[in-house]
């Protein structure tokens, strides 16, 4: 089987009955914006986000938490509309492991990818999360569910967004080494402590992971604590190089491998809002080699 169908524990969506659910890929991202509010767009729908669901709504690692939101919120099938009200309030990560979960569920190879968009603010990339799917020539495919709405001013198809259009990490990092990129036009446009080089490394450590199966959230962490570029050492930035020049899923299998590029069960969220704390992921089994 292929490895990219198998849920994963953040993927997987329990009980869930997908008799009802699209197959077709572009139904199931339109599917998925229907039920999820990005906690900073509540202005696009006319609606006042409450302000616990800004923060709790988000810390759901998994999809069995988000559907069990949804399901609070209306007891209802997810193919049937909801009002701004009845929906999960994320993140992007939340729309693309969403996403991700259902493609999986009917029958679609599919991952998750960490990077930066061009789209949100001109000049900038931001950290931005996607889906990619397997096409049956072989290719990937990537979209964006989060942007599936009007109310988004686009150039391109958001269920076939170019690859210049959104850089997966590894890509970025890459750039940003040779100079092609200026790193000060990658992170969050609102919160420039929030980017530089530091920022775009656990970015590609997050990206590895989650093509490995483990989707964890934007802002855990594992291993050294980098949170800024003095912390960076020449063997980090190596380490990086290697995972960044990485071109098959067996390269990025192989490194997954290195204790230094693992989740291990125990990681460190980083919240703006909760502080820094310690969390004990649910166990999942390793990926194949």
């Amino acid at each position: 089987m292929n490895f990219h169908l198998t849920q994963s524990v953040f993927s997987d969506p329990g009980d869930l009955d997908t008799g009802d659910l699209p197959r077709d890929p572009g139904q199931l991202a339109r599917l998925v914006r229907q039920l999820i509010l990005h906690r900073s767009e509540g202005w696009r729908f006319d609606h006042a986000i409450p302000e616990e669901r800004l923060h709790e709504d988000a810390e759901a690692r998994y999809v069995t938490e988000l559907l069990r939101i949804l399901r609070e919120r209306r007891d209802a099938p997810l193919t049937r509309p909801r009002a701004p009200e009845e929906r999960f309030v994320g993140t992007c990560r939340d729309f693309s492991l969403l996403l991700c979960s259902l493609l999986r569920a009917t029958g679609t190879p599919a991952r998750i990818r960490g990077g930066f968009a061009t789209y949100f603010v001109e000049g900038f990339h931001e950290d931005h999360w996607v889906t990619e799917y397997l096409l049956r020539d072989g290719s990937w495919r990537l979209v964006d569910a989060q942007v599936l709405h009007d109310s988004y001013d686009l150039d391109f198809d958001p269920l076939d967004v170019p690859r210049d259009r959104f850089l997966i990490a590894g890509e970025a990092w890459r750039a940003c080494r040779t100079g092609e990129a200026d790193v000060r036009t990658f992170g969050f446009s609102g919160l420039p402590e929030l980017g530089g080089m530091w920022f775009v490394r656990a970015r590609v450590m997050q990206d590895l992971a989650a093509v490995n199966g483990v989707e964890v959230l934007p802002w855990d962490g594992w291993g050294s604590k980098i949170l800024d570029d003095a912390s960076l050492t020449e063997d980090d930035l190596a380490l990086i190089d290697t995972v960044a020049d990485a071109r098959s899923d067996d390269e990025l299998r192989h490194l997954y491998q290195d204790p230094r590029l693992t989740v291990p069960d125990e990681i460190t969220s980083y919240t703006t809002y909760g502080g820094e704390r310690k969390v004990t992921l649910r166990r999942r089994s390793a990926p194949p080699v």
